[in-house]
C-alpha cells in the first residue's frame, strides 16, 4: 500500500455506484466522512468500518484510508483544520450522526451558493454537534500479525467459512493457541467475537444489495434467521427487519452499537 496525499480544501460530495472504490490516500486535514444514502466501507491499515447513513467515521489528518460503496452511495465529507479536534481522539473513530448533524453535513456539501457567513455558521454548528456525539465501538480491527491477516483475508473472502481457529491455524501455518492469544492482544477480542463482528459487517453490505433477511443470514454464516436476528440486535440495537424497513422509508439506519 502506498497511499497518495489528496488535497481536499473543503466539503465534498462524491456519488458512488455499487462497489465503486476510492483507493488508498490521506489528507492534510481531519475528515468526517459519511453516506447520505447507501452503505460505505471505510478501511485503514488497522481496522474497517461499515457505515450506514446515521453513522460517520472521523479520520484524523495523515491517516491512510480507502473507501468502497455497497449499493448506490452518496458519500459526503467535511474537513477540519488540524488544531480542531472536537472528538479529542487521535485514531479513526465511528460516531452516531444526529439528524441535525446530518442536515448540516448535507447543507455544507450541497452548499455551492452559501455565503461565507452561512458556511462559517454551519461549520460552528457541526463542531458543536461533534462535541456532543456518542462514539461507537464499531471498528472491525485488522490485526498486524501476518498470520492473523491471512486468517482475516480467508474469512473476509468467505464469511460463511465455518472452520474453527484450530482448522484455520493449519491453513496459515501457526498454532491455534498462538493465534488465539494474538487475536486478544491485537484485536482486543477473542477470535469468535471478531468473526461475529465480521459477519455482521458483511450482513449490512448484503442488506444494501437488497437481500432478504433469510438470504443475508445464510450468506453471512448463520445457521438460520433467528441466530442472525439475535446477533444483529445485540450489536446494532435494532433487528434486521427494522433496519430494512428504515432503509425503505428513508429513516435512519442502526441506532446504537
Amino acid at each position: 500500500m502506498s497511499p497518495s496525499s489528496q488535497f481536499v480544501n473543503g466539503p465534498a460530495r462524491v456519488p458512488l455506484a455499487d462497489r465503486d472504490r476510492i483507493d488508498w490516500h490521506h489528507h492534510a486535514r481531519h475528515q468526517l466522512v459519511c453516506p447520505r444514502n447507501g452503505v460505505l466501507g471505510v478501511s485503514t491499515p488497522t481496522g474497517m468500518w461499515t457505515v450506514p447513513p446515521d453513522r460517520a467515521v472521523w479520520i484524523p489528518a495523515g491517516v491512510a484510508h480507502a473507501h468502497r460503496a455497497y449499493g448506490p452511495t452518496d458519500m459526503r465529507a467535511i474537513m477540519f483544520d488540524r488544531p480542531l479536534n472536537p472528538l479529542g481522539v487521535d485514531q479513526p473513530t465511528a460516531l452516531a450522526v444526529s439528524p441535525l448533524l446530518r442536515e448540516v453535513i448535507v447543507s455544507l456539501t450541497d452548499g455551492d451558493e452559501l455565503t461565507g457567513d452561512e458556511r462559517d455558521n454551519l461549520e460552528r454548528v457541526a463542531l458543536d454537534q461533534l462535541r456532543r456525539v456518542d462514539t461507537l465501538h464499531l471498528c472491525l480491527p485488522y490485526p498486524a500479525d501476518p498470520r492473523l491477516r491471512d486468517v482475516a483475508e480467508i474469512l473476509l473472502e468467505d464469511p460463511t467459512d465455518h472452520r474453527t481457529l484450530a482448522e484455520l491455524s493449519m491453513a496459515v501455518g501457526a498454532g491455534a493457541r498462538t493465534l488465539s492469544r494474538l487475536f486478544r492482544e491485537q484485536a482486543g477480542m477473542s477470535f469468535p467475537q471478531w468473526r461475529t463482528q465480521l459477519r455482521l459487517h458483511h450482513s449490512l453490505k448484503l442488506i444494501a444489495d437488497g437481500e432478504s433477511v433469510t438470504t443475508t443470514a445464510a450468506s453471512s454464516g448463520y445457521s438460520g434467521p433467528s441466530a442472525f436476528i439475535q446477533a444483529f440486535r445485540a450489536y446494532f440495537g435494532i433487528t434486521p427487519g427494522e433496519y430494512c424497513r428504515s432503509r425503505q422509508s428513508g429513516d435512519s439506519s442502526p441506532r446504537t452499537g
